[in-house]
């Protein structure tokens, strides 16, 4: 039989799940919507919002509703008519930063899977030690981020040392908050997983590793050894969290083991079926979906900016307020990456102000207004924002004569154009310092996520990055890195555990479309408003 590989996605809102064939043709694709086919669990938009700004995926029922998931994603696929039996290898992706912690009869429980019942019936129960374990949209860690700065000299030597400094919704500064509010569930915990470690545990029939690239949103890896560090170790979860992690991260495409016995006797899968190391969302995407020299904006419930570039012999010095993860699939690259919190629900708020909730109003309403958008600018933080940090509300500025005045309201149909422009110009601010002197020109703009199908959002951020744009022909951009990370853990498996991500695919990204080119008198326009949006930044930030 051809071999298959199989991507799963566990995202804030779904969990999805893309098998490709031998010649990375997507075969099937299924998800599991929260909201939609779980409704038991009463999500909106899947996060459950705590005190403190704390986001968690439904408190109490988070993990049994990823379990349930699960099992409703297996059966869809069964009823699909999918032969899991030809599946010849596993690998995935998580949303980034948040966290599973095992109880200590989580092991035992994974090991004596019963395949006459199901996953909840017999994880949700026992495994877990904390139920309200916090998400990537978690902003209620401020104190831990200052005391893990403290502890290391300040946010630009953490960031030489981990690739970022202390952001709220990162991992460390999450274990560090539950040791310090709930140390009993701290002490029962026996291993901390990341969302990404988590799926792969299930499948393995124990605790899986973490992998390097999903490790880099911790603030707890060195980013240039992609070893576990003792100083921030210690920092946030004391002598007893190296043991609580596990082994050292692992990279991408390694075989951790063969398929466990409750999947081959519930579902048919080959017993011979590889499982590799999931990675982070983000990841998952670059492995897909760019390769060197390619910007790619992920146009999601967040919006971020990832960028392969080469690696460094030295801690970079400009990553304060931006990211260095490892890459999951080689050493000869890292991932630099800006990342917004306010992305499609701030789009979407707008939209449902002042566009009668309706996109077709809303790209309208852009395209009646001209680059510059007649001197209005409008920044949008609804929720409390990661870059520039922890800023929240609405600010509006006029433009005349060169001169920025603060305004209290702009008028309601220059709100489309504005946040497209305000979030495109935050980014393109930016990217100048992130780039490596060494680093390739960059010569091309891959969209993806959900807002990455408007047409009039497409011609804006061709003109704004003055850059070509171009689209996947591929959906599901995360779940189809996982199966290729899982089709390339098996092709190394094949060679004796060598070979380059790039020696499998041929260095090409397929299925990619042009959408939009940049017009150069429009372009030139973007150039003149860069120091303008970065005072009127400058000036909100001031007044958070």
């Amino acid at each position: 039989m051809a071999p298959l590989f199989l991507g799963l996605d566990l995202s804030t809102q779904q969990l999805k799940a893309v098998i490709i064939s031998e010649d990375d043709a997507a075969v099937h694709e299924s998800a599991v919507n929260f909201d939609k086919d779980l409704p038991q669990y009463g999500t909106t938009k899947a996060p459950f919002s705590g005190p403190l700004g704390s986001l968690t995926q439904l408190g109490d029922f988070s993990r049994a509703m990823w379990l349930d998931a699960m099992d409703l994603l297996m059966e869809r696929m069964k009823h699909a008519g999918i032969q899991f039996g030809e599946i010849s290898a596993v690998s995935g992706a998580g949303q980034q930063h948040g966290s599973v912690y095992w109880a200590e009869q989580a092991e035992a429980a994974l090991a004596s899977l019963d395949s006459a019942l199901t996953l909840k019936e017999q994880l949700a129960p026992k495994a877990f030690s904390v139920q309200r374990a916090p998400i990537w949209q978690d902003s209620s860690t401020t104190e831990d981020c200052r005391a893990l700065e403290d502890a290391i000299g300040g946010p630009q030597e953490l960031a030489d040392l981990s690739g970022s400094r202390a952001y709220e919704r990162f991992t460390g500064t999450q274990i560090a908050k539950i040791r310090r509010l709930d140390p009993e569930a701290y002490e029962a915990t026996t291993r901390i997983s990341l969302v990404s470690s988590f799926v792969p545990s299930l499948f393995l029939g124990h605790i899986a590793p973490i992998e390097v690239s999903d490790a880099s949103g911790m603030n707890l890896m060195n980013v240039l050894t992609c070893k576990w560090d003792d100083r921030l170790l210690n920092a946030c979860g004391g002598a007893a969290l190296r043991a609580k992690l596990g082994p050292e991260p692992v990279p991408g495409g390694t075989c951790l083991g063969k398929i466990s016995d409750w999947w081959t006797r519930r579902w048919g899968f080959n017993p011979d079926c590889i499982i590799a190391p999931f990675t982070g969302d983000n990841p998952a995407t670059v492995v897909s979906l760019s390769a060197p020299g390619d910007a790619l904006l992920s146009l999601g419930t967040s919006t971020t900016l990832l960028l392969s570039i080469p690696p460094a012999d030295t801690p970079p010095k400009r990553f304060t307020t931006s990211h260095l993860l490892a890459h999951p699939t080689t050493l000869d690259a890292q991932i630099a990456m800006l990342c917004y919190k306010n992305g499609a629900l701030a789009r979407e708020q707008v939209r449902d102000s002042y566009c009668d909730r309706d996109w077709n109003l809303f790209n309208e309403a852009v395209e009646s207004t001209s680059a510059g958008n007649n001197g209005y600018i409008g920044l949008y933080f609804p929720l409390p924002e990661i870059i520039p940090p922890n800023i929240v509300g609405s600010f509006f500025y006029q433009v005349q004569d060169g001169k920025v005045s603060t305004v209290d309201s702009i008028p309601a149909g220059a709100h489309a154009r504005a946040i497209l422009e305000s979030q495109f110009l935050s980014i393109r601010s930016r990217i100048a310092a992130i780039l490596p002197p060494h680093a390739p020109h960059l010569h091309r703009l891959v969209v993806a996520g959900g807002s990455s199908g408007n047409e009039t959002l497409r011609q804006l951020a061709a003109d704004l990055f003055d850059m070509k744009v171009y689209v996947s022909h591929t959906k599901e951009a995360a779940g189809m890195g996982g199966a290729l990370l899982a089709k390339y853990a098996w092709w190394r498996a094949a060679r004796g555990g060598t070979g380059s991500f790039e020696e499998m695919t041929g260095g090409e990204v397929v299925g990619m479309q042009c959408v939009a080119e940049p017009r150069a008198e429009v372009a030139k326009i973007y150039d003149g408003l860069l120091n303008v949006y970065q005072k009127c930044e400058e000036e909100a930030v001031k007044r958070k």
